[in-house]
């Protein structure tokens, strides 16, 4: 915030220790290329209430997409994050939960998305997070029952199998986590695009199609 404030140019956050708005543009695309639409859906975070939690929130809540986290106590989304996605929730039709139960996050769920429980920065915690994470919040053929039978699964990888994930989940046909990560590259070109070149620019290369 304060090196764009200080700056003349427009500034991207690739990855901040509170937010990740580079990879929620992908994710949401990656929604959108499954599920046609955003309205009407839910989205379940299992895990960790980290950057990529806190930004999810603030994304589907603009989007109209409702969402339900699941994490322990301690690791919850930040404060300032669930108050803005509580305030576009209410203009858009859609809901957010905060709710200690993954099962009850899944429920019904259209998306079930996690991340690992050990981010970058957070290694010197490895022990204590995996003690308070194993096994309730890890997403598992168990756990993915609770969700509707189309649903799908989202991880901005890396993953570490075993722990937030299990290999029958991420490698099954509801996992979209290979499309979601070469969207990263998609979005991030939209984005230098809106962001460097004028609207006539911009028409000139993307199809009147979209």
């Amino acid at each position: 915030m304060r090196l764009a404030d200080g700056a003349s140019v427009p500034v991207i956050n690739g990855l901040s220790d509170n937010y990740h708005p580079c990879q929620i543009l992908a994710d949401l695309l990656t929604i959108k290329e499954h599920k046609n639409n955003f309205r009407r859906l839910k989205l379940a975070w299992i895990g960790d209430g980290n950057n990529v939690c806190n930004t999810m929130l603030i994304g589907c809540a603009k989007l109209g997409i409702s969402i339900a986290v699941a994490s322990p106590e301690g690791y919850e989304p930040l404060q300032e994050a669930v108050e803005s996605a509580q305030n576009f929730a209410k203009d858009n039709g859609s809901s957010l939960e905060l709710v200690r139960n993954p099962s009850s996050a899944a429920r019904d769920a259209d998306i079930v998305a996690t991340d690992t429980f050990v981010s970058m920065g957070k290694q010197h915690e490895k022990v204590i997070r995996r003690k308070a994470f194993l096994p309730d919040y890890q997403v598992n053929s168990r756990l993915m029952k609770n969700a509707k039978a189309d649903a799908i699964f989202m991880h901005c990888l890396p993953a570490h199998r075993g722990e937030e994930v299990t290999n029958e989940v991420i490698d099954s046909t509801r996992s979209v986590v290979w499309e979601e990560a070469e969207n990263r590259l998609h979005v991030q070109k939209a984005l230098l695009c809106l962001l460097l070149l004028n609207e006539s620019q911009i028409k000139s290369i993307v199809p009147e199609t979209l």
